[in-house]
Order: structure tokens, then C-alpha cells, then sequence
């Protein structure tokens, strides 16, 4: 691998510099991709990260590694939450490496103790994290408790649309995308795409693209189930918002289905 490509991060397994992946290992460095995050050795992390941690733990995480990345995760955290005292386990939360960031983000979901408000504030600094994978790994964390009341999570998360941080704006459309990466599929969502538009509506000239790319997912998502709403939605927000930025979340929205006459868009 090239200089250039080693900086980037892998996108391959085989792409992972052995001497990184090490690093990765020994929780002295952070993915730089999502490719790098799922080559992690999760009983080696462990045992650098919580060397005194009992048996029942590193039973649990050994387990834990043969499993798909989502159960995995979830099942890491749920293992770090019944086993560790509350003080080890929110030291977890600033942690140099940024998977133990996301078995904390996972810890914190499976607390059946809190209610999704309290987990949404518990995990903002995460949800705001220098690092692009725990901001992954914290909204895929926090869905299932979310879906559970779906209305409720909707407006649980309105609000964050208005947030200062464009992580935070980002983790309300995120969150509940219809399709979510790697996430379980929410079907009153596919079938039912307005439910979510009070998220979506204050997004639609944001000015991060980070938050536009999830915005836009959102609605492809949607598309390949309601095609025609995401048109519908997208032609009127052309016609009432016609920004740059609207524009360029229509463009990725509709990237699934044929887009809407242009003619029919700018009218007002």
C-alpha cells in the first residue's frame, strides 16, 4: 500500500497494514475506515483495555467476536454493563481508541433502566465525536431502544434538528433512516415515509453536507418503497427552497428513482 493509501485507511481487509491493525489492537490508534473497524480483535482490545477484567467478561467478548458487527457490538456492551462498575465503564466514554468509544456507546443503550431521553443525553458527546466511526456506532447503538415508540423517537429527536453541532443534526435524520446501514429495517417508515418529515423538513437547506448526505439518504432509503412520496417531497422543497443545498439533497435523494420534471418542480 501506498503512503497516500496508508493515510486514507483501508478499504479492504487485506489493505490493513499489519503494523496498524496492531495499533488497533492495542487501542493506541483509531479507524480510519469502517473496513479498519470491523478487523479489530475485540479480546485483544481487551485485554489491553481492562487487563483485570473477570473471566465471565473475556468469556463474553471471545464470544462476541464471531458474530456479526451489529450483534457483536451490542452484545460487547451488554457484557462491559453487567460486568463492569459504573465508574470503569464511564471511563470507557473517553477512551483513546474508538471502538471502546462504541462499546460504551452500546453499554449505555442496554441499560433498560433509562428511557430513551436519558440515553439520547447520556451519549451526546459521543454523538458529537471527533471520530466518524463512534458517530456510526452510537446512532446504530441507540435505534432499537428508539423504534420501540417510534412516534415517541420522532419527537424525541425534532428537536435536535435545531442543534448548533452538525454531528447532533446529523444523528436526528440518521438514526431512524428507513434502511439504516448495517441496522434493522423500519417498516412503518418504508411504507409510511412522512411520518419522519419533521426531521427531515428543518434539514433541507442545511448547510453541512454531512448533514445533507444523511438527509438525502434518508429519502432514498424511503424511495425504493415510496417512490412517489419521495418525489412529491422533493419537488416541493425544490419549489419553496430552491438553495444550493436543497438542491443538492434532491439530487442524491432521487438518485434510486427517476427525478420529477424540472418544470413541475420550479413551479410555485
Amino acid at each position: 500500500m501506498t503512503r497516500a493509501g496508508a493515510q486514507r485507511g483501508a478499504s479492504r481487509m487485506a489493505d490493513v497494514a499489519e503494523e496498524h491493525l496492531a495499533a488497533l489492537n492495542a487501542g493506541e490508534a483509531e479507524a480510519r475506515t469502517l473496513t479498519e473497524a470491523l478487523a479489530i480483535d475485540h479480546t485483544a482490545l481487551l485485554a489491553v483495555t481492562l487487563p483485570a477484567a473477570s473471566e465471565a467478561l473475556r468469556t463474553a467478548i471471545a464470544e462476541a467476536q464471531h458474530l456479526g458487527i451489529l450483534r457483536r457490538m451490542a452484545t460487547i456492551g451488554s457484557a462491559l454493563a453487567a460486568h463492569l462498575p459504573a465508574d470503569e465503564l464511564a471511563e470507557l466514554s473517553e477512551h483513546r481508541s474508538d471502538t471502546v468509544r462504541g462499546w460504551w456507546c452500546f453499554a449505555i443503550a442496554s441499560r433498560r433502566d433509562a428511557s430513551p431521553a436519558e440515553l439520547v443525553t447520556a451519549v451526546i458527546p459521543r454523538i458529537d465525536d471527533t471520530r466518524f466511526t463512534v458517530r456510526e456506532w452510537v446512532w446504530m447503538a441507540l435505534r432499537p431502544r428508539l423504534i420501540e415508540d417510534l412516534a415517541g423517537a420522532i419527537d424525541l429527536l425534532a428537536p435536535l434538528t435545531a442543534d448548533a453541532r452538525p454531528n447532533v443534526r446529523r444523528f436526528a435524520s440518521e438514526a431512524l433512516r428507513p434502511r439504516g446501514v448495517w441496522a434493522t429495517h423500519i417498516a412503518d417508515l418504508k411504507q409510511h415515509p412522512e411520518l419522519g418529515e419533521p426531521l427531515l423538513e428543518p434539514l433541507r437547506a442545511d448547510p453541512e453536507k454531512y448533514v445533507q448526505d444523511s438527509v438525502a439518504n434518508w429519502i432514498n432509503d424511503a424511495s425504493k418503497t415510496s417512490p412517489d412520496w419521495a418525489k412529491s417531497l422533493c419537488a416541493r422543497w425544490r419549489a419553496e427552497s430552491d438553495t444550493p443545498e436543497t438542491r443538492r439533497i434532491v439530487t442524491r435523494a432521487l438518485r434510486s428513482v427517476q427525478a420529477p420534471s424540472t418544470d413541475g418542480g420550479a413551479k410555485r
